[in-house]
């Protein structure tokens, strides 16, 4: 499959995306369904497009530096990082702008991955990566429930485990921007770098001798990532799976590189949480089905999937 079959895809979901359902349209009148297009529908397909775009190409990125097919944000614990920095920013700061979201978001998905590399580094085993990315998402989750169960109402408590759970619905065109400009920035950077991910692949030593630092690509993309997944985590919380389902298809199209994965990455993150996203809307009338949920029913058996294809390394 090329790109441009991937990108001909990623526009037909987006089409999709705006137009479903379309009965809808046929109820109302014409300022009625201009309102519901450009305040309702455009800004959630933007915010879906961006997060998915955001979690493949971090994704991709992160599997480089670990060397780890396993290395994906949710995994990884970035995620849940982000949202105990956003939950944590709100709770403390007392401030829920977009935007404050977003920059609390960052630095806990920061913290999260940067403790994840100190804890487990590059080319560690996927046990060793699994358990403490399990430890760092326990504690970040811990936390982040501990605050929720602070909150000043039970209705906050209810909106705030939606949010959580992954949820995309009434954002408006300020918090979608909150998460677009952020993302679209740091993703945009790693992409740069993309050749400097293929060199990587060939070993530390022979990148160095090509005159690229793999201790500061790593830093850089765990920076980058941690600014883009979080503002993202900040805006329209947890959602699993795309960001390790992702860039292991790209990769297969690529033949193995992950420089040149990033693209493609990108485009099959959107594709996939666009797609899970019109699922929810097959929900019955009056329930809301967090997207979260359907990406976890999604790649939770793919998941299962690639550690049983893992081969367990020997030691001696």
């Amino acid at each position: 499959m090329s790109r441009w079959a991937l990108l001909a895809g990623v526009l037909l979901l987006v089409a999709l995306h705006i137009g479903l359902p379309a009965d809808l349209f046929a109820e109302v009148d014409n300022e009625t369904a201009r309102l519901i297009l450009l305040e309702l529908r455009a800004p959630r397909t933007l915010l879906t497009i961006t997060y998915g775009a955001t979690l493949g190409v971090c994704g991709a990125a992160l599997q480089a530096i670990f060397a780890n097919p396993l290395a994906s944000p949710d995994i990884t614990g970035a995620a849940s990082g982000g949202a105990f920095g956003a939950v944590a920013t709100a709770h403390f700061a007392g401030i829920a702008a977009p935007l404050a979201m977003a920059f609390g978001g960052a630095l806990g998905a920061g913290a999260a991955l940067l403790l994840l590399f100190l804890i487990a580094g590059r080319g560690a085993d996927p046990a060793r990566l699994l358990l403490a990315g399990l430890a760092i998402a326990l504690a970040a989750g811990a936390g982040t429930s501990l605050l929720l169960a602070l909150a000043p109402s039970p209705f906050a408590f209810y909106d705030s485990w939606r949010w959580l759970m992954g949820n995309l619905v009434e954002r408006s065109w300020g918090q979608v921007l909150a998460a677009f400009i952020p993302a679209l920035i740091a993703c945009l950077w790693i992409w740069k770098d993309r050749r400097a991910y293929d060199l990587l692949a060939l070993g530390e030593d022979v990148s160095a001798a090509m005159g690229m630092s793999p201790a500061r690509l790593a830093r850089r993309t765990i920076i980058l990532s941690a600014i883009a997944v979080g503002a993202c985590v900040a805006i329209a919380g947890a959602i699993g799976f795309v960001g390790l389902i992702a860039p292991i298809a790209a990769r297969a199209l690529v033949k193995g590189h992950p420089g040149r994965a990033i693209g493609p990455s990108a485009l099959i993150g959107a594709s996939v949480l666009l797609a899970a996203d019109l699922l929810t809307r097959f929900a019955p009338d009056g329930r809301t089905i967090p997207v979260g949920v359907i990406t976890a029913l999604i790649g939770t058996p793919l998941f299962i999937a690639l550690l049983l294809s893992l081969k367990p390394r020997v030691t001696s």
